[in-house]
């Protein structure tokens, strides 16, 4: 049967992405905004540069190559912004942002990131998605302590799905699982409560003219530009070739560079690939066809430009939902991908160590210069795979 582009499972996979990349990070976005010093009305323009930027991104990419690519703003970046105890102005900041973008911009289009992706095996960047992703499967069960009810909902609805002859109803396993832990939630009156009536006016974007100093650039825009590629961009390539895509990496990251470069002064401040994300939307329950699983990418860029455009009403709402719901429903969502993922890093036997290496360093909390896990856990397997032999099969 051919069904549609912008499928149920398509709409269904892009909700469950943008609802989780907003409730986990959205707040850091505003407290990084504040440390700065920003205003409200300043702290709502940054959501609406930024949601305006994913949809511009995903939606644009997604048309152009006809493949899902998720974009998303750099949570590690926010985080790092928050704990930087050097006193940067806003002002100072904008101007490290909009270094930071034209540094991505010339790596994406000189093909420098592109010929580094490819020289990693589908080995090692599949065991570096799934290590960047395990955290999420195991808070499905370590949310089972402190919420059965609604998690064991999803988790049956997603198996009942899942288990079917029908060959139309497995890829609505998703969508099913998602209803029946808001249904649950609901009945058992687990909503956090909300403060009516909401704010629906439109974001006003405001303008922050940026001053550029060598203290900004050593201590924001250098470190931000690094963290960016490291813990977003590479596992962001990582999740699309784990699908079996081979994007035009130099492209998309170039784009990226410049859609943040024209918003930093809105307070985008770092914009790149999604990871966690793009994994929901690319995976099997966005759609069977892979060839249509863009379609969700889509979908996840207009409701991104929603959240944009009317930041207050969607920052409210978001916080509607339990933490443990969100947690429940990333982990379900993300199974069929860590499962993917793991298959493909321990299929080769002349790579299954390096690869493990790999799993294992990207999964802990390891970190060092303020670079993340899933860069080291590149560079881990990466010396595993030259200092072991290859041997015969």
């Amino acid at each position: 049967m051919n069904s549609p582009i912008f499928a149920l499972s398509s709409i269904s996979a892009a909700f469950v992405a943008v609802l989780v990349g907003m409730a986990s990070s959205v707040v850091i976005v505003l407290h990084a905004a504040a440390k700065l010093g920003a205003t409200p009305a300043q702290s709502a323009s940054w959501l609406w540069a930024l949601g305006v930027g994913i949809a511009l991104l995903s939606i644009g990419l997604s048309l152009r190559y006809r493949i899902p690519v998720a974009t998303a703003w750099s949570m590690p970046s926010a985080a790092m912004l928050i704990t930087s105890d050097a006193g940067f102005s806003l002002s100072d900041a904008t101007g490290a942002f909009l270094i930071s973008a034209l540094l991505v911009t010339i790596v994406g289009f000189s093909g420098v990131f592109a010929r580094v992706m490819g020289r990693i095996p589908l080995a090692l960047s599949s065991a570096l998605l799934v290590g960047v992703l395990l955290r999420f499967g195991l808070d499905v069960f370590t949310s089972l302590q402190t919420d059965p009810y609604p998690v064991l909902a999803m988790l049956v609805s997603y198996l009942l799905m899942k288990r079917t002859s029908s060959s139309n109803l497995p890829r609505y396993a998703m969508v099913a699982s998602l209803c029946a832990g808001l249904l649950c939630t609901a009945l058992m009156g687990h909503f956090n409560p909300i403060n009516w009536p909401l704010d629906l006016s439109l974001t006003t974007p405001q303008w922050v003219t940026p001053s550029f100093s060598w203290k900004a650039l050593l201590g924001l825009a250098i470190p931000l530009f690094i963290v960016t590629m490291t813990s977003q961009n590479i596992p962001g390539i990582a999740a699309l070739r784990s699908a079996g895509y081979e994007p035009p990496i130099s492209s998309i990251i170039g784009w990226s560079g410049i859609v943040t470069f024209v918003l930093a002064p809105f307070g985008g401040f770092s914009l790149n690939l999604a990871a966690i994300t793009a994994a929901i939307c690319v995976s099997h329950e966005a759609h069977h066809n892979p060839a249509k699983r863009w379609g969700a990418t889509v979908m996840l860029g207009f409701m991104y430009l929603i959240i944009g455009l009317f930041a207050s009403a969607v920052v409210v709402i978001v916080a509607l939902f339990p933490h443990v719901l969100i947690l429940s429903i990333a982990g379900i969502a993300l199974f069929s991908t860590i499962a993917n993922g793991l298959a493909q890093s321990l299929a080769d036997p002349h790579t299954r160590e390096p690869a493990l290496i790999t799993f294992l360093v990207s999964a802990s909390n390891f970190s060092a210069w303020g670079i993340g896990a899933a860069f080291w856990g590149l560079i881990a397997g990466t010396i595993v795979l030259f200092l072991l032999p290859r041997k015969a099969q």
